[in-house]
């Protein structure tokens, strides 16, 4: 059996309860173009893509017409609502931090679809920076998830061999990234399940309704 030598996690959704941050910030920019477009279409077509992917998929959805352009232009203000929301309380749990402070034996890294501007600081704040090998930020790949390349690009830091890899996602694209780059991925319902799932690989046991088996097609995940 091919040892683990690395884990490789993503940020929103995964290490950190982020989203309904995003989402909240994006509604409250696109406030004069577009009615409030609700969690569960949010949660469809944006967890998993890249911020061009979404404002692509916001200029489908406004109300009144607007370019891509003025869209993009919006983004600093997002971010910055963003930021205020995700840096004043305690995002990404402490234990799990403690947990991978203490596998000196691992190489860590996050690969992630946003922007380092957004998380860098929430890492930073976490303790978590420090711990990890490297991290992936959608502004580093031309390629974002589903495509392996993010995952690819971790990989190849790490100096890791993508078998001897874990992944850890919680949205179907990224699913597919870790398993196209050939790494084994476990579905994270929520980061509240993060911390079990992560002492259960590491002492053996089954994780997550079988998304622990290598390179599977059928891994189980929020959509």
């Amino acid at each position: 059996m091919i040892s683990i030598k690395a884990l490789l996690f993503d940020f929103d959704g995964v290490l950190a309860d982020t989203e309904p941050f995003h989402w909240r910030a994006w509604n409250q920019v696109l406030a004069p173009y577009s009615p409030e477009w609700d969690w569960e279409t949010y949660q469809r077509r944006c967890i998993g893509t890249s911020d061009l992917v979404m404002l692509n998929m916001f200029n489908e959805i406004t109300a009144i017409p607007i370019t891509e352009d003025e869209l993009w232009a919006l983004y600093p203000q997002k971010r910055e609502i963003f930021q205020d929301l995700a840096t004043t309380q305690p995002i990404i749990d402490q234990r799990v931090v403690g947990l991978l402070a203490g596998l000196k034996e691992l190489r860590l890294a996050v690969v992630t679809s946003s922007n380092q501007a957004e998380v860098e600081p929430v890492l930073v704040q976490s303790g978590l920076a420090e711990l990890l090998g490297t991290v992936v930020y959608g502004n580093d790949v031309r390629h974002y998830k589903p495509h392996p390349e993010p995952y690819q690009l971790a990989l190849t830091r790490l100096e890791v061999q993508p078998a001897e890899a874990v992944v850890f996602e919680d949205s179907a694209s990224g699913i597919r990234s870790g398993l196209d780059a050939g790494c084994r991925v476990v579905a994270v319902n929520s980061p509240a399940d993060l911390l079990g799932l992560v002492e259960d690989l590491l002492s053996g046991r089954s994780v997550g309704s079988g998304a622990d088996a290598p390179c599977r097609s059928d891994v189980e995940a929020r959509p």
